[in-house]
Formats: C-alpha cells, sequence, structure tokens
C-alpha cells in the first residue's frame, strides 16, 4: 500500500498533517500520539516577536464546531529555535513551520531565519493576518497581497511553499490562482469561517472579540466546496481542511481532489485522530482494492452540467 506523498523536494509518508494551532508547536504530547505515524507536523504560527493573542474568553462551543479568536498566540520565532526546534528535529516525521505576520517584511524575516535551520521541511504562510499598514484589513482578502507574499517568500527558500487560504472572500479560485502563478508549491483549503455566538443572559459575545474562527464538523460542507472550487482552477496540489474528523471525511477530500487534509478541531477531542483517519484510509483502500491512496484523488464522478462555481451565485 502506497501512502507517501511528494510535495517538491518533500516526501511525506502518509498524506495526513496536523493543522496549525491544534496540536500545539508539535512536541507536547509525546505520551499521547505516536507522530511517527503522521505525514507531518503543522507548528503553531510564528511571528518575530512573541505575541498574548486575544484578551479572554476567546474560545467558546458552538453547534457542531468550535468558535476561538485566540489572536495567533505564539513565543516567537526566536523562541521557537531556541526551545522547540531541537525536540522536533528527533521526530520521526516532517515539520511544516506555520508563519503568520502583520507585514510583508517579517513574513519574510521569519522565514529567513527559519531558513538557516535544520529539521523544518515546509512552510505554510496564514494570510489570515491583519496587514498593519494598510489599515488592519487581512491580507488574505486581497489577492493582490497575497500575490505579493507569495512572490516575496518564493524568493528566499526552495523548500516547500504552501498558502493558506481563507473562506472568506466570494471566490477562493481567483486566490489559489494568483498562488499557483507566484511559484507556491500548494495551497491549504480552508481556514476558519468568520462566526459569532451570544449569551442570552447576558446579552454579551462568548467571545471577547465578539466573532472568531468556526471550526469544526460544521464548516465540512464549506470546505469540501472550497477544494472542489479550487481543484478545478489550479494545478498544484490542495491541502484539504475543514471539519474533519473521521476516515471517511478524509476520503470524501480526497474524492473531491484534496492530495493531503488535515486535521483540526478533532485534535482538541482527541490528539491521535490523524492516526485512527490513516489507518482507516488505509483499510477502506484495501477493502476497495487500491493500491495507492493516491488513485483517489479527483475520482469525485459528477454531472456533466454541474458547474464548479454553483449556478446559485
Amino acid at each position: 500500500m502506497n501512502e507517501s506523498f511528494t510535495l517538491g523536494s518533500v516526501t511525506f509518508k502518509n498524506r495526513i498533517l496536523t493543522a496549525s494551532g491544534t496540536f500545539g508547536y508539535g512536541n507536547e504530547n509525546p505520551d499521547l500520539v505516536d507522530v511517527s505515524k503522521l505525514g507531518g507536523i503543522i507548528t503553531k504560527s510564528l511571528s518575530w516577536k512573541p505575541r498574548d493573542g486575544n484578551p479572554n474568553p476567546r474560545i467558546t462551543e458552538t453547534p457542531s464546531g468550535m468558535l476561538n479568536s485566540i489572536g495567533l498566540a505564539n513565543i516567537g520565532v526566536h523562541k521557537f529555535i531556541s526551545e522547540k526546534l531541537p525536540k522536533l528535529k528527533i521526530l520521526d516525521t516532517k515539520i511544516i513551520a506555520n508563519i503568520a505576520a502583520s507585514s510583508v517584511k517579517e513574513y519574510g524575516d521569519v522565514l529567513e531565519l527559519l531558513e538557516q535551520q535544520e529539521g523544518i521541511h515546509a512552510y505554510e504562510i496564514n494570510v489570515s493576518c491583519p496587514n498593519v499598514k494598510e489599515g488592519g484589513l487581512n491580507f488574505g482578502n486581497d489577492s493582490k497581497q497575497v500575490a505579493v507574499i507569495t512572490k516575496e517568500l518564493r524568493k528566499k527558500t526552495t523548500r516547500p511553499l504552501v498558502i493558506k487560504l481563507t473562506p472568506n472572500v466570494t471566490h477562493i479560485s481567483e486566490f489559489a490562482r494568483v498562488c499557483e502563478s507566484e511559484g507556491a508549491d500548494a495551497i491549504s483549503v480552508i481556514n476558519t469561517v468568520i462566526g459569532m455566538a451570544v449569551n442570552i443572559n447576558t446579552r454579551k459575545p462568548k467571545i471577547a472579540t465578539a466573532t472568531g474562527g468556526l471550526s469544526g464538523p460544521a464548516i465540512k460542507p464549506i470546505a469540501l466546496a472550497k477544494v472542489f472550487e479550487c481543484v478545478h482552477a489550479v494545478k498544484i496540489p490542495v491541502i484539504g481542511i475543514g471539519g474533519i474528523m473521521t476516515w471517511e471525511d478524509a476520503v470524501e477530500f480526497f474524492i473531491v481532489g484534496a492530495s493531503m487534509i488535515q486535521t483540526g478541531t478533532a485534535n482538541f477531542i482527541n490528539p491521535s485522530t490523524g492516526i485512527s483517519i490513516a489507518e482507516g484510509i488505509k483499510m477502506y483502500c484495501v477493502k476497495n482494492s487500491l493500491n495507492d491512496v493516491g488513485t483517489l484523488i479527483g475520482t469525485l464522478e459528477t454531472d456533466k452540467n454541474v458547474s464548479v462555481i454553483s449556478s446559485w451565485l
């Protein structure tokens, strides 16, 4: 059974990754999870300086989901390199560093520093960050800014470069094409969906920032549709994220066209979710006489008249 997948110069032992922000920095669960059975770990978002993040409360449960507004809290890239990376280097899995920033320069500075380190195999760039110089608007909502970030970071590394896209735009395919044209090796689809929850007794939002990012099973249909849209817009691999809780969920994403998947909210319930998903996928392939997980990718059968951008738009 071939479970591996090659992205750029890096070969992952399987197609299962842990999503940024849902698995710590990657080395916190050695007694709970055998990470050697995962394709890779994506770190918490790393910025140039440490970030405290948003005020509490900044997380709450919602029906079939979770709402969070952590605010990219992290220890900063320098402390990550000195304290976390030495422990990650010895893990028998691939390490993908997720980068978040408030300016194009900061993205570049963080990546350049990480480029000098061993033990990092690829980068995932979180463009759902506020652009301080442009009044706080998210980079990810402006395709021109996404193009600039991708182009500038591509110049600085030969390691695989993955851009993580927000679903909070009209046509995500427009952003996917920009990433491809500026040299990205892959795109991650999707980041969280904007959501809100209210306490009817206090008449206050359940998180301090009022709105936040919705994740979990509730967003899986949205994620599948966005992956489907991107797969038909670009030739580079699409990494599917959003509401993946079981191996059946993962298989859906593969059939729609995702080349890899990430487990996110599910990790808070069971840190070893990715392992059980990998095992389930293998059993599914055996049952269906498939000797390569890759043969599942993009096998969705649809009516010839079905439009990728749905007709109700």
